[in-house]
């Protein structure tokens, strides 16, 4: 970025670089320094460009110039692990937090751009566009990508949590293909907050994302059954969810809720304990989970909080109370397209005996949706109303 000052071409340099690692370190082994080598030619090859590009020949010796200057020096422990050295530096403020979050998903993160308009509920030509625009906005602010020194840390932490969190949420459930999960984002996003966690050991937003995440990923192994079909909260079994991370975890979401006010990871990681804490389904405290739910909406209100308080209304009150909170959910245009909305209708119809409207729902729901496993189960459930209301 420092030499190129456009983003697309210094991606384009970055991936020729690894195609060529892939030929040259065949015949001569792996170089003692691999990302230094990467770099190298990597710079090199943006140099070149740039070179060949008559447009940009004025601006040539100022980024040359620019390209040798120094790093500024950090204490080697500010920020230890590479990954989350890059995850800061994309977190740039001159950017709105948005911009922030997709494109270091984009960037760094391994996350498509269809993958990440999911994420963020709109559409991926919407997404698609934002990304261009963001990337406009450094080229022609000229906005420096450098390593931010501590001080600069606290003004960036909000966007990079927000990265780490929609990683999870990307890797837990993935927005397509064959799997449920994709444990390479799951994985990563994990060391990232754990690290976050020995950076910033004070901080209550990041004890709470790292047990919101060591919570969430608990129930693990207990999320499909042994042929793959998935399993609902109320199918799991709970004797199979780790309970070291559980009892690691809680102690975090005290220390998490310990800040006034609490913040919105703290507060999702205080729902993640009740349920977490539940010895059954059965005895889950839904009650305090609407609580929560109803604090975390003025803390952070958005859709899908306002549609899972929902959803906690209707096991907490009863079917008939759940599909009225959903009701005025329908017109909101950021759910439009979000299947977990006619899912929670499609369970309440199918818990009211309405098979044929609980039908409707499930199929839609399954259109919404573009992971095999959901759709498979989707579809199951389909069948299974289809049945029972005698068609």
């Amino acid at each position: 970025m420092r030499v190129t000052r456009d983003l697309d071409l210094a991606e384009e340099c970055a991936q020729d670089a690894f195609a060529r690692a892939l030929t040259a370190w065949q015949d001569a082994g792996v170089p003692d320094r691999p990302g230094a080598w990467l770099t190298t030619v990597a710079r090199r090859r943006a140099l070149d460009v740039l070179r060949r590009e008559a447009a940009l020949r004025r601006a040539l010796p100022m980024l040359v110039v620019d390209d040798v200057e120094p790093e500024p020096e950090l204490p080697t422990d500010a920020i230890p692990d590479d990954r989350l050295r890059l995850v800061f530096t994309c977190a740039h403020p001159a950017l709105n937090s948005d911009a922030q979050v997709a494109l270091t998903l984009r960037l760094l993160c391994g996350v498509t751009t269809a993958e990440i308009a999911k994420a963020f509920l709109v559409a991926e030509p919407t997404m698609a566009a934002r990304l261009t625009r963001a990337k406009k906005k450094i080229a022609v602010a000229r906005i420096p990508y450098r390593v931010p020194g501590p001080e600069q840390l606290p003004e960036r932490l909000d966007a990079v949590l927000t990265v780490v969190h929609l990683l999870f949420t990307v890797g837990h459930t993935a927005p397509s293909g064959p799997d449920l999960v994709r444990s390479d984002l799951v994985d990563r996003a994990l060391d990232l907050a754990r690290m976050l966690r020995q950076l910033l050991p004070g901080d209550a937003e990041v004890a709470g994302l790292l047990a919101l995440l060591e919570l969430t990923h608990a129930r693990r192994a207990t999320r499909t059954d042994a042929s793959g079909r998935m399993l609902l909260l109320e199918e799991q079994d709970r004797s199979r969810w780790d309970r070291d991370a559980i009892a690691a975890a809680i102690p975090l979401v005290r220390e998490s809720l310990r800040a006034r006010p609490a913040g919105r990871f703290a507060l999702q990681a205080a729902i993640a304990a009740v349920h977490a804490e539940a010895p059954s389904y059965a005895d889950t405290d839904w009650r305090e989970i609407v609580a929560l739910y109803g604090v975390l909406w003025q803390r952070w209100p958005s859709p899908v909080v306002a549609l899972n308080r929902a959803v906690a209304v209707g096991l907490a009150d009863g079917p008939g109370a759940g599909l009225a909170e959903l009701e005025p959910l329908g017109s909101e245009p950021a759910l439009a397209t979000y299947a977990y909305l006619p899912a929670a209708r499609a369970d309440f119809l199918r818990r009211l005996g309405r098979y044929d409207e609980a039908a409707a729902a499930y199929a839609e729901a399954a259109l919404l949706t573009d992971n095999d496993v959901e759709r498979e189960f989707l579809r199951g459930r389909y069948e299974q109303v289809r049945t029972a209301s005698g068609h």
